[in-house]
């Protein structure tokens, strides 16, 4: 005979006395309120590690889930920044050179699309020209990346609060009589202009809920050099954005690894280039923990150069490089705050973007 111990003999009697059986457990599904999705253009795991070998502590340290992305696109295996950044935007892989339409070129809606629709503010940061490929892909459509004049206009009519980064060139008269665009006029209408450090601070802290700001000609200089950097640029976004009562999303990328990378440059460039990012994502890790609704996820869109560490005789690093392009290798991903759980394991950039998109979408 097997012996029923009092406790459960207890509590099942209770249970039939009241009539009732257990009540069932519903956990209401954790959704962000804010969304800050940080891009290392390029940076795979040997850009980390030369990175994590030059610091006490990085920032990503910081953050609880990790994992890695598969960054294929949709009819290739080595894929650019626009596929590539097109699929966390939108959900949906794409051919090479598409700024997030699908294989048929029918634009896909992107996060901050969805973000934007619902009120949110929204925000875009590069160290490039705010027209290429990654940020392109959260707020434009069009076939070919080299639609630069498109992709602007398509990001001011949008509008995207908050524009940070490189490539003024695109506001000169020759550039809009050449995409036969007035780029200047409307831009200059909707947002308070900024070129300097200086004045993005000023402006960050008054009533100004749209920014553009362009700090350089084209590309920003590398990482020791960028005025402002990109974790002042990051802060300074922040400060514009939380001032939306209802959310916002913000992009932000270093576009550096991939650039110095594809140049196969040395290790102290490279590293550089991780630690001006890794100081973003400190200032992203730092807002979110006074405001702990708030998702921050640290990805790339691919990795660049092969990056390798071997050693020599006395068990140093030697960096050196397999090509300088774009390689398969997966990338590592970061995330800490609501949903971060779900990015955690091995996921396809594909389904990083749709992850995002649910968590977003309300």
């Amino acid at each position: 005979m097997t012996r029923i111990p009092a406790r459960t003999m207890l509590s099942a009697s209770l249970l039939l006395t009241a009539g009732c059986t257990p009540p069932a457990v519903h956990t209401a599904p954790v959704r962000p309120s804010s969304v800050i999705v940080l891009i290392a253009d390029g940076a795979g795991v040997a850009h980390w590690t030369l990175a994590r070998f030059a610091a006490d502590e990085l920032a990503i340290e910081r953050m609880p889930v990790a994992g890695l992305m598969d960054t294929r696109g949709a009819d290739h295996e080595v894929t650019g920044s626009a596929p590539g950044a097109s699929a966390i935007a939108t959900g949906v892989r794409t051919f090479m050179g598409a700024i997030s339409v699908d294989m048929d070129s029918v634009p896909r809606e992107t996060v901050l699309e969805v973000a934007h629709e619902q009120g949110w503010a929204t925000g875009l940061i590069t160290t490039t020209w705010l027209t290429d490929a990654t940020p392109a892909a959260f707020a434009a459509h069009v076939s070919s990346r080299r639609q630069m004049a498109d992709i602007f206009q398509q990001m001011i009519d949008l509008p995207v609060n908050v524009l940070l980064g490189g490539g003024s060139r695109l506001l000169l008269p020759l550039a809009q009589a050449r995409e036969g665009l007035d780029l200047r006029t409307p831009a200059m209408e909707r947002y308070t202009f900024v070129e300097t450090g200086a004045d993005l601070e000023r402006v960050s802290h008054s009533d100004a809920s749209m920014v553009l700001g362009f700090f350089a000609e084209g590309e920003m200089p590398l990482a020791p050099e960028r005025s402002p950097n990109l974790a002042e640029m990051t802060s300074a976004a922040l400060r514009i954005l939380e001032k939306d009562q209802d959310g916002f999303f913000l992009m932000v990328e270093n576009e550096g690894p991939d650039t110095e990378a594809h140049r196969n440059s040395s290790r102290e460039i490279i590293t550089a280039e991780m630690l001006g990012f890794d100081a973003a994502v400190g200032v992203a890790l730092d807002f979110q923990e006074r405001h702990p609704e708030t998702l921050v996820l640290v990805t790339a869109d691919h990795e660049t150069g092969g990056l390798h560490l071997t050693h020599d005789a006395h068990r140093e690093i030697v960096m050196g490089y397999a090509t300088t392009s774009h390689t398969a290798a997966l990338v590592p991903l970061f995330a800490a705050g609501p949903g971060a759980e779900r990015f955690g394991g091995l996921k396809g950039n594909d389904e990083i973007g749709r992850i995002l998109m649910g968590l977003v979408r309300r």
